[in-house]
Parts: C-alpha cells; sequence; structure tokens
C-alpha cells in the first residue's frame, strides 16, 4: 500500500493504515424525521462490525437533472438538520457545498465538505473549501481522469489545507451510462491522500429516466467488493429504507436493509488486502 499521512475526521482516522471507513446516508434530506431514522440506523450497524462512519446528507441537490426534481430543504434548514443529527448520533457529518458562499455555513455545522463530480474544477469553490479547515472530499468528475485529479487536489492543498479525500465514482461511457476503472484508486493514492469509491453513483444511469437518473443498484455490491480487493481507504454509498419512494437518486440507492450484510462483506476483503484486524481501530 502507498504510504499516506492518516489525518482524523472528528474520530475517524482516514488513510495511511487506517481501517477501511464508511461514508454512508441518504442523498438529500426529505425530512428531519427520515434522516436522523436513517442515521440513527447506519450508526447501530456501524457499532455492530465496528466500522467508522461519516454520515452524509445534501441539504441542497443544485444539480438535479430536471428544474422540477426535488433538491432539499435548502442551506438554513438543511444545516439545522444536520447539526441536530450531530449531536444526537455524534456522528461526522458531510453534506456538498455547491458555490463559495455555501463554504462558511456548512463549514460550521460539517467535518467533510463535499465538492460535487460536476464541480471538481471550480478553482473559487476548492481554494474556499480548502480555506475553511474543514476536510474536503473531492469527486472524481465523469469527464475526468484519474490523473488529471491531481489539479483539483493543488488547488485544495494551496490554501494549507491537507485534509483531503478524492472519489472515484466512475467515468462517462458514451450517453447515460457509467464505467469504473479500478486502475484510478491505486493511481490516486499516489498522491498521498486516502481514496474512497463511490459504489451507488457509479451505478448510475445518469438521466437514464429522462428527467432524472436512471441505475443499476444490482451492481452496488460487486463493484464495492472489487474496490475492497484493491485497497480503497473508504466505501461511500447512499442509502435509503425505500428506493422506490425516494426523492433523490433512488434508482442507484442502496436499500437500508442491505448495508449490514454489505459492509460485513467488505469488512473481510479489507481486512485481507490492507492487513489490519476486523474490529481493530
Amino acid at each position: 500500500m502507498t504510504d499516506i499521512p492518516t489525518f482524523s475526521v472528528r474520530n475517524v482516522a482516514l488513510g495511511g493504515d487506517a481501517p477501511l471507513f464508511l461514508i454512508a446516508g441518504p442523498c438529500v434530506i426529505e425530512s428531519e424525521a427520515h434522516a436522523t431514522s436513517i442515521a440513527e440506523h447506519l450508526a447501530e450497524a456501524c457499532r455492530e462490525l465496528s466500522v467508522p462512519l461519516i454520515f452524509k446528507a445534501s441539504y441542497d441537490k443544485a444539480n438535479r437533472t430536471s428544474v422540477s426534481s426535488y433538491r432539499g430543504p435548502g442551506l438554513k434548514e438543511g444545516l439545522r438538520i444536520l447539526g441536530a443529527i450531530a449531536k444526537r448520533t455524534g456522528l461526522p457529518i458531510l453534506t456538498d457545498v455547491h458555490e463559495p458562499s455555501h463554504v462558511a455555513p456548512a463549514a460550521e455545522v460539517c467535518d467533510v465538505l463535499q465538492i460535487p463530480a460536476f464541480l471538481c474544477r471550480q478553482t473559487d469553490l476548492l481554494v474556499a473549501a480548502g480555506s475553511s479547515g474543514r476536510a474536503v472530499n473531492i469527486k472524481k468528475g465523469q469527464f475526468v481522469s484519474p490523473p488529471e485529479m491531481v489539479n483539483a487536489v493543488e488547488k485544495v492543498a494551496s490554501t494549507g489545507n491537507k485534509k483531503i479525500i478524492l472519489t472515484e465514482r466512475g467515468s462517462s461511457f458514451g450517453y447515460q451510462n457509467l464505467v469504473v476503472d479500478m486502475r484510478s484508486i491505486p493511481i490516486m493514492r499516489k498522491f498521498g491522500y486516502p481514496v474512497v469509491f463511490d459504489a451507488t453513483h457509479s451505478v448510475q444511469l445518469p438521466g437514464g429516466e429522462g428527467k432524472s437518473s436512471g441505475g443499476q443498484p444490482e451492481f452496488i455490491e460487486p463493484l464495492a467488493r472489487a474496490s475492497a480487493a484493491v485497497g480503497v481507504d473508504g466505501i461511500f454509498v447512499e442509502v435509503h429504507d425505500n428506493p422506490s419512494k425516494a426523492l433523490s437518486d433512488g434508482t442507484n440507492a442502496l436499500p437500508l436493509g442491505e448495508f449490514h450484510p454489505l459492509v460485513k462483506k467488505l469488512l473481510q476483503i479489507s481486512k485481507l488486502v490492507r492487513g489490519w484486524n476486523v474490529g481493530d481501530q
């Protein structure tokens, strides 16, 4: 494994020889009760499996396919809900930021600021996120090669912030389809930062439903297992208790009931590859 310095997001160690960690939660905040329930279920499952968890949910999905698609409760209400979940569960929190003006308020509540894949080349946004002092998760654009992501890394690192995470989420393969090149994980790890595999957006069919994206959730598990086998540092998975009723990205979400058994398998694979004992923290 590439020697990567370890840093912490609250109580979660990332990089180096640290155990596999999870980033999980619903795509978007649908209601406070719903997001809180998902967070509590995920927290309980991860405690049982002794795997670190960062909870994720978006207060706004600014890049939905259609203007009529649900985007979320908005910045103010969404951050209030995320702050309440953090206090209730003790979990570190991750959320997307889409414009520089959102960075400061999001950084007051959240431990990790995520740069959406479509925005991974937006210099002002990357620099603002880096300047916040929070950890920054940069999702690799579907249109960007793994080696090119060093440029996004350098934009954040130019602020002096070295708490950077890179996330692979598939590459465009013709129209409305994505493929995953597992070589991207070791390639991006060579930049010196932990790499995450987004197992749910990687099975998305962008715009595949016309007014929304489609998905192939049957491939979540095989791709997640493959990423664990090549030594990924973390797994990102969007989870919903009823994907068919989800207000965003339900077609590629992992059903909540499948979360525990999937993570258990991933831990077993990661144990072999990364050389740590399941249960070690």
